[in-house]
């Protein structure tokens, strides 16, 4: 499938320029951009994303972002949701607006795992450029995780220096007021022993306790870690129809 898929480079912040795989759909389409995982890189969803896009002539965006969240990555102090990494995202998604014809109304953004936690950060970073963001078994806070999961807190280290200033700014967390004027839904495995529930269903308990008017939702699923890719398709079809179906009930 990957030779559908064109790739793009992108000129960042730093100078640099930046790989994405792009699969263009057909004109004023809306578009989906999905997220690699922690350990992975852009090719890391294209069997899981590029058949979605297709079967809903959806283009698709899956950038790089600096890499794996891995103490191997030699750029992992710019992975793991830097300030860079996000902007890495956000200029990915101008660059197609502006060099294809996308339905902006209709921006879609999907990450599991690492990338659910950086789809809230994105979510966070620019709430209204979204129609709809599922984050799937994210990881809410950083400081957090690396001690309910040692597993990954070398990673975590790594990425961001043993920092709690970095712990704090790459954590979706920390941005409840921003997070708060995007449409969310985070998915949480009932039984993920990678990144408790727990991580998610506290995020979302702050964040409407702030703010109960946040188009903010949870749901907690009978499963692990797991991509519920499908999960995420009904939430975002429900979104881009909503408006048209809204109905009124009365009496």
């Amino acid at each position: 499938m990957q030779e559908e898929l064109a790739e793009l480079l992108v000129p960042s912040a730093d100078g640099t320029a930046e790989p994405s795989l792009f699969y263009a759909a057909g004109a004023h389409r809306p578009l989906l951009v999905g997220l690699h995982t922690w350990s992975y890189d852009r090719f890391n969803q294209v069997d899981n994303l590029l058949p979605l896009a297709k079967k809903n002539g959806w283009n698709l965006l899956l950038p790089e972002f600096r890499g794996p969240n891995l103490p191997e990555n030699p750029r992992c102090r710019e992975a793991c949701g830097s300030r860079l990494a996000r902007q890495d995202v956000l200029d990915a998604v101008s660059y197609v607006t502006s060099h294809f014809d996308i339905d902006e109304r209709n921006i879609l953004l999907f990450g599991a795992s690492g990338g659910g936690h950086m789809a809230l950060l994105l979510a966070a970073a620019e709430p209204t450029l979204w129609r709809a963001v599922a984050a799937v078994v994210p990881i809410a806070d950083l400081s957090a995780w690396r001690t309910e999961s040692p597993a990954y807190a070398a990673a975590v280290e790594a990425c961001c220096g043993g920092d709690e200033a970095e712990y704090r700014d790459r954590s979706p967390i920390t941005y409840i007021d921003e997070l708060a004027k995007a449409n969310v839904k985070i998915f949480s495995g009932k039984w993920d022993t990678v990144v408790p529930f727990a991580e998610g269903l506290t995020l979302y308990e702050k964040l409407v306790a702030a703010h109960p008017e946040a188009h903010a939702y949870f749901e907690v699923f009978d499963g692990r870690h797991e991509m519920r890719v499908a999960d995420a398709e009904r939430f975002f079809k429900d979104e881009m129809t909503a408006a048209a179906d809204l109905v009124s009930v009365t009496g």
